[in-house]
């Protein structure tokens, strides 16, 4: 097979016709392929990263703005980390065009690096070749699942999530947090605390820290309006 055939057939495969197909070229080759390293994917690796990185943390921002910084960071890491690279190279088939040297094999299992390292490099021939925009949405597109499922992951634990998305949803509302009761010596507090949505309240709970006593009383107001009995209360 040519390499005209071979690079078409990406295209037509991950569904992106390049303007400028020598960028497509670049970001498929190996360095071991390389007769230099300018002419390998190592310098567009690094452009990709970024690319990918700014389109997630975006779209996160964006996309979910009561979520905390520190939940965006998790979730934006794990989308972009090397395991989440390799697994999409390989679902999306571009792990059948990389242009390896000698000493390596598309026959072999290739390391899970050097399949990030391709992914990484594609995002950036796609910013190079058809500005931000199109990167945008070939990234949304290709790493969608695995954002959602990092934050099916993320609410599976966080009741205060799933209760505030669920009452903007139904309701428009958000819910509102109080703290009825504080009892302890200073180095021992226990919060007690209730959750209002709109004008009903839900039955408070008990925590060691706020942040507990919260996602108590979250869970016991999800389970009200699931119509079971609530599990914090005493």
């Amino acid at each position: 097979m040519n390499l005209e055939t071979f690079l078409s057939n990406c295209q037509r495969e991950l569904n992106y016709e390049f303007r400028k197909p020598e960028l497509l070229k670049k970001a498929l080759t190996h360095s071991s392929a390389a007769d230099s390293p300018q002419d390998s994917n190592e310098r567009m690796e690094f452009l990709g990263d970024s690319v990918l990185g700014y389109v997630i943390c975006n779209h996160l921002f964006h996309s979910f703005p009561d979520m905390p910084e520190g939940d965006m960071t998790k979730i934006k890491s794990a989308v972009v980390s090397r395991a989440a690279c390799t697994e999409i190279c390989k679902r999306i088939g571009l792990d059948k065009y990389i242009i390896l040297g000698r000493g390596l094999s598309r026959s072999s299992r290739l390391p899970g690096s050097l399949l990030a390292n391709v992914m990484e490099a594609f995002i950036a021939a796609v910013f190079l070749d058809g500005g931000f925009l199109k990167a945008k949405e070939f990234i949304l597109k290709i790493f969608q699942s695995e954002i959602d499922r990092m934050l099916e992951d993320h609410d599976a634990g966080n009741f205060k999530s799933v209760l505030q998305n669920f009452a903007q949803k139904r309701w428009s509302k958000t819910p509102d947090y109080k703290v009825i009761e504080v009892q302890g010596a200073e180095h021992i507090k226990t919060y007690h605390i209730s959750v209002r949505i709109g004008e009903k309240d839900y039955p408070a709970a008990w925590g060691i820290t706020k942040k507990v006593a919260e996602q108590r009383a979250a869970e016991n107001a999800l389970a009200v309006l699931d119509g079971e009995p609530p599990p914090y209360v005493e």
